[in-house]
């Protein structure tokens, strides 16, 4: 029914109905052309807030990452300034004289002129291990530091 309706109306073919047409026309352009250009101006937007939203996570990332080697370098730190202060201590030492006698005589097994010296093996040995286990450490302690900088 309402096709045969249709076919009974016919359209007006002047100058005022002509100008209603390119009105509506040109109305329908209009509203594509802006909502063209929204959905640019939006695709542009996400784009710039995710290139944005990426940097940001990233910058995180690596922010991270630069504070654990920031607490790693920290304690390597913390490690040498010990050694540190522990190899001035043993330098302050081998500067007294008496000391590095002390220390000749029970690790080299030398004597004062008329001294006679009887090593004992299990004695001078653990004396002698432990100096090296102190000595072995400290090196390890200043190469660990250095392999962790690499």
């Amino acid at each position: 029914m309402i096709n045969g309706r249709d076919q009974n109306v016919e359209q007006l073919d002047n100058e005022y109905v002509k100008k209603q047409i390119a009105k509506y026309q040109e109305q329908h352009r209009q509203v594509v052309f802006k909502r063209r250009r929204l959905t640019l101006l939006l695709t542009l937007t996400c784009l710039i807030f995710a290139f944005v939203g990426f940097q940001l996570f990233s910058d995180h990332q690596r922010l991270v990452k630069l504070e654990a080697i920031k607490q790693e370098a920290v304690a390597d730190n913390k490690v040498v300034s010990d050694n540190v202060t522990q190899l001035k201590k043993e330098v302050a030492l081998l500067k007294d004289e008496d000391y590095v006698a002390k220390l000749a005589r029970s690790r080299f097994y030398y004597s004062k002129d008329g001294e006679q010296v009887y090593p004992i093996a299990g004695q001078n040995q653990n004396t002698k291990d432990q100096e090296d286990t102190k000595v072995e450490k400290a090196i390890d302690r200043t190469n660990g530091s250095s392999t962790a900088e690499e």
